[in-house]
């Protein structure tokens, strides 16, 4: 049996799967899921391109660039010009090499870095750069879970989706509601 991933997927976009590792940003329950490099690694590894990733990352570096790209994204979507040192650190990152997609001899798409680590922060950076430049930020959204904090890109239909999982923050939200009905 597969295990559990440890950390939550599904934002949308893989830089808003890397912000979400900051977990119950702003809150008292705040969570730092990358506290060191074996952390790091498993998030590149479950996350990334580079399942096979391997080294002694900079946790430290890592963290800096996830609020980096947070505070890109908060600048963007109130129409704010970002901070020089957050857009620098984030030009920084993405001007790294990203990892090369090559077929394996089973016919898999498969992914290769001589530095998985950077390269797949490379990736994040990146993808935060086109988010903040497209019209997709319209559509981000900060989850209505109380103590939750996640921004999520919002690709329903009619544009109204409310929490970053049902399985989580929506499912909270559903037996809360039964609760006081009931109760």
């Amino acid at each position: 049996m597969p295990a559990t991933p440890r950390f939550r997927q599904g934002a949308g976009r893989l830089c808003l799967d890397f912000v979400r590792t900051l977990r119950h940003r702003g809150s008292p329950d705040v969570v730092e899921e990358l506290p060191d490099a074996e952390a790091l690694l498993a998030w590149v590894r479950q996350c990334g391109p580079c399942a096979d990733a391997t080294g002694r990352p900079e946790a430290a570096n890592a963290r800096e660039l996830r609020e980096a790209v947070h505070a890109l994204i908060t600048a963007a979507r109130a129409g704010r010009t970002p901070d020089a040192p957050s857009r620098d650190r984030v030009n920084s990152a993405a001007a790294h090499a990203v990892p090369v997609p090559h077929l394996t001899s089973a016919g898999h798409l498969a992914q290769h870095a001589d530095d998985p680590v950077r390269a797949t922060l490379a990736l994040v950076a990146r993808d935060a750069l086109d988010l903040v430049t497209s019209p997709s930020l319209t559509r981000l959204r900060n989850c209505a879970g109380p103590t939750c904090g996640a921004l999520f890109l919002d690709i329903s239909r009619p544009g109204n989706r409310r929490w970053c999982s049902m399985g989580t923050c929506g499912n909270r939200a559903k037996k809360e509601t039964l609760r006081v009905r009931t109760g």
